[in-house]
């Protein structure tokens, strides 16, 4: 029961990090690094002792950003290593008019 919390919380960790990056990179006249940079510092202060091993990867076109997280779950079973985690977020690019 424990171990199925600790995995929808990293899911949680995972996803809210992908969401922050996402915005990040959507603002005006930023890049898909600050994206990566903001999903990264997110995982690092919220979960990273949830979230082994992230990966994040963030993309920006003229419509849309986008940042995924993935990762595994800790354990607490010994020789089970975890649930693999991914989540994704995308959101429009900020555009003055």
């Amino acid at each position: 029961m424990v171990q199925a919390g600790l995995h929808y919380y990293a899911r949680s960790v995972a996803l809210a990090a992908a969401q922050e990056g996402a915005r990040a990179a959507a603002v005006q006249g930023a890049t898909a690094a600050a994206g990566s940079q903001a999903a990264s510092a997110f995982v690092d202060t919220a979960g990273a002792e949830l979230l082994v091993g992230p990966q994040v990867i963030a993309s920006r076109t003229a419509q849309t950003a986008t940042v995924v997280v993935t990762g595994t779950s800790i354990s607490l079973v010994p020789g089970y290593d975890g649930f693999p985690i991914r989540q994704q977020a995308s959101v429009p690019v900020e555009e003055v008019s």
